[in-house]
């Protein structure tokens, strides 16, 4: 199994703790493109984040949500507006365990609907109309605030984290998150298969396999089917919470042998995050093997952009390094993908090592999991950080990231929560 990679970039031992429980224990505010936090529980106008109120057919809003997926909370939104999902768009998405806020917009819908809409855990923070809709990477990135339970003594943890913020220097690696490798830990070995066009590997991996399984009797519905391989038979003993799962052994027991069809059952988000972890791991083994080596500065020929606005990096001025700017420049890495134009020696060895080539990203039976690939700088920077007392023995964190970088990348720096 390719389990998730990560090599810590301070040498000061992190605090022992861990991230709180509630929803209010980690905020997510968007930072929109002219610089502004959209803070939670405040009202905006289009002209308070740089934006133009005009007749259109869009309403932009400001969503503030609590314990909702950004998907999950726009659906509704929009059914109450009688509109599809097709109609909502954002700039970028939330996790669903935090009070977050975040641009949207609704096709055919208007700002007094959505204002004077009542739903559990939702808030609209502000409507306007627009002649056009919010396009994903409509943001500058996001402002987070996490509470912290801390084990141990408090005035110990601060020095620490003091002491780990003085060494990182507003400055860590930008690794995808776990997340991106599933819950079990097994994202890469099916997204590998699924490149390789092995569906029934694919298949049995999502459904048997067990290792990292928190529930029992999930466990046991995955360690039966892999014994007994009876499809119709697992769907009566495989948890109702499996639900894609339960989708894939449906299909199974009436299509027999159909696998690629199987997985297509997925949905489309979920069936394409196979492939991009296997793009993720690699992105990650790159950055932890350059870690390791010291390799923390650009060096002749590597890939850098400049810093754009509040010094986040600017991906639309990308070129190779060559030592005479004085510039502030950030080292960007291969997202492998069949668009791919120059392979590092690392990530040639690591294709070679899956058994993948370029082409194998260009799924031609399957074009649903084509990715071309991207860029993604290798170390990127935070902004804003503040240690801030909290009640009894916790603390909070909060810290602005560029879109696209993980906070609990940046919390590994800072806390150790495996203990």
């Amino acid at each position: 199994m390719y389990g998730n990679i990560f090599v810590r970039s301070a040498h000061v031992e992190p605090i022992e703790g861990r991230i709180k429980g509630s929803a209010e224990d980690f905020v997510v505010e968007e930072i929109t493109k002219n610089g502004t936090v959209l803070e939670a529980d405040r009202q905006y106008t289009a002209q308070d984040i740089g934006l133009e109120s005009k007749p259109g057919k869009f309403s932009v809003f400001v969503l503030q949500k609590r314990n909702w997926n950004t998907l999950q909370a726009l659906r509704e939104i929009a059914r109450r507006n009688r509109r599809g999902i097709k109609s909502a768009a954002f700039a970028g998405t939330k996790d669903r365990s935090s009070v977050s806020t975040q641009l949207c917009s609704l096709f055919g819908a208007t700002p007094e609907g959505l204002l004077a809409m009542h739903m559990k855990d939702i808030r609209i923070n502000g409507a306007w109309l627009s002649d056009s809709q919010v396009k994903m990477g409509d943001l500058l990135g996001n402002r987070f605030t996490i509470s912290i339970d801390v084990e141990g003594d408090m005035d110990d943890a601060k020095r620490s984290v003091e002491a780990i913020e003085t060494e990182l220097g507003g400055m860590f690696p930008n690794y995808f998150g776990s997340q991106r490798f599933g819950n079990r830990g097994n994202n890469v070995d099916v997204g590998v298969h699924l490149l390789k066009g092995d569906f029934k590997s694919a298949a049995m991996a999502f459904l048997t396999d067990y290792e990292n399984e928190k529930m029992d009797e999930a466990v046991e519905a995955r360690k039966k089917l892999a014994s007994e391989l009876d499809f119709k038979a697992a769907l009566a003993y495989f948890p109702m919470y499996l639900k894609y799962e339960r989708q894939v052994l449906d299909y199974l027991w009436k299509y027999p042998g159909d696998y690629a069809n199987a997985m297509r059952r997925l949905p489309r988000q979920l069936f394409l995050m196979f492939v991009h972890s296997v793009e993720s791991y690699i992105f990650n083994a790159e950055l932890a093997d350059r870690l390791a080596s010291g390799a923390i500065e650009p060096a002749d020929g590597d890939l850098v952009c400049t810093a754009g606005k509040l010094g986040f990096p600017d991906m639309s001025n990308i070129g190779k390094h060559d030592g005479s700017s004085t510039a502030q420049q950030f080292i960007v890495g291969n997202i492998v993908g069949y668009e791919t134009k120059e392979l590092t020696e690392f990530e040639a060895a690591m294709l070679e090592e899956m058994g993948l080539t370029l082409d194998d990203f260009k799924a031609k039976s399957v074009p649903e999991l084509n990715s071309k690939g991207g860029m993604r700088v290798l170390f990127t920077p935070y902004s804003g950080f503040e240690c801030i007392d909290s009640a009894g023995s916790s603390v909070k964190l909060r810290f602005s990231l560029p879109s696209g970088s993980y906070a609990t990348s940046l919390l590994n720096e800072f806390v150790n929560s495996n203990g």
